[in-house]
């Protein structure tokens, strides 16, 4: 693990989600105007549930801030139970005093995929930057869905999914057949962009990818991987994701 990443352990799912919500909630009332990266799966709702509570029992102030989403199906309709933007609204903002105004996700029915994500760039460009990015890591060590490939993907842009992440994901729609077969991300240089990064992990099943993550080569195999070079990484897990640490 590089000197620039610092790892929190704690003992279970909630302990995790609490840790995580209260190192966002510190570094938000630190820049209260700043634009703030969020993920979504299964990992984060807990934090997010967290960051709720802090919001409705000791007025944790979203108001001032930018949002900025990882990823978003392609296609997809924001009305769509499934799609990020609902997600989302469901589990965060729909619930706190964020500004809808200053609310980004990517278009997942956008006709010009391309122009879309050249100018979600130019928005997190004009509000100064990411101040800190919230990310999962997926069982083959994506983020957002940069997949294992032969190199670090660049800036925003369209992907195909693979199979293990379409057969990952199929659990949220009603078969398989239904889950789109692309998605819109954040590339690895956007991300790493970021002022500093909070990679949340939890269970067993991600101890081996995280181990590879912060341990392993830094290749694009290993998506995850491109975290050891930046300058800012908290990485908070509970025991199961660190046993192998």
């Amino acid at each position: 693990m590089y000197q620039n990443t610092r790892l929190e352990i704690e003992k279970d799912y909630e302990a995790m989600s609490q840790k995580a919500a209260w190192f966002f909630a510190n570094v938000m009332r630190k820049y209260p105007d700043g634009a703030f990266g969020f993920a979504t799966g299964s990992t984060p709702i807990g934090l997010y549930k967290e960051l709720v509570r802090l919001h409705n029992e000791e007025n944790l102030d979203f108001s001032g801030i930018t949002t900025f989403n990882l990823d978003e199906y392609h296609p997809i309709s924001r009305d769509s139970d499934q799609s990020y933007y609902y997600f989302m609204q469901d589990n965060l903002f729909g619930h706190v005093n964020v500004d809808q105004e200053r609310v980004f996700i990517l278009n997942g029915e956008a006709q010009d995929a391309a122009e879309e994500c050249d100018e979600y760039e130019e928005k997190i460009q004009h509000a100064g930057g990411i101040v800190l990015q919230i990310l999962g890591i997926g069982h083959n060590g994506h983020i957002g869905f940069n997949e294992p490939s032969d190199s670090f993907g660049a800036d925003t842009r369209l992907l195909p999914l693979t199979e293990i992440t379409i057969n990952a994901n199929a659990r949220h729609f009603e078969n398989v057949s239904e889950v789109p077969r692309h998605a819109l991300t954040m590339g690895i240089r956007t991300i790493m962009m970021a002022k500093h990064i909070m990679l949340v992990v939890n269970g067993g099943a991600k101890a081996a990818i995280l181990r590879d993550a912060l341990n392993g080569p830094i290749t694009p195999l290993v998506p995850a991987s491109a975290l050891q070079l930046h300058h800012s990484v908290i990485v908070i897990a509970d025991q199961e994701a660190a046993s192998l640490l």
